[in-house]
């Protein structure tokens, strides 16, 4: 459901809690709310900013991940490994760091290199 925010529709009327804006989390198909539920004082919807936590990678972010799924798509393991294993470390993200030890395992690496490695994804 989605939080709306009204606040007083006079500048200096309504109580402490409509004269700042506050939140209702409302349906919606609801009607807007008409008065403010603390002092019965006339209120308004208004247009908020956007609070959203919406995190788009980096072009280079996303350009390292299509070189590895080329990499992968065309059997070429240990090219992508290594790109992997680089960026997992510039950008500490774990599941690339795995897929880095999936596709070195893919290339023929050794299991027990390969465990000595993985212990510094579990520190």
């Amino acid at each position: 459901m989605p939080i709306y925010e009204y606040q007083a529709t006079k500048a200096n009327g309504g109580c402490g809690h409509c004269r700042s804006p506050f939140e209702v989390l409302q349906g919606m198909k609801e009607d807007p709310i008409l008065v403010c539920p603390k002092c019965g004082g006339a209120v308004r919807k208004i247009i908020s900013r956007c609070r959203a936590a919406v995190v788009e990678p980096s072009e280079a972010h996303r350009q390292v991940e299509s070189r590895i799924k080329d990499y992968e798509a065309s059997g070429m393991w240990s090219h992508a490994a290594e790109l992997a294993d680089k960026h997992s470390e510039k950008v500490k993200d774990r599941s690339l760091k795995i897929r880095a030890l999936d596709n070195y395992k893919k290339a023929g690496y050794d299991a027990d290199t390969l465990s000595k490695h993985a212990d510094t994804i579990n520190n």
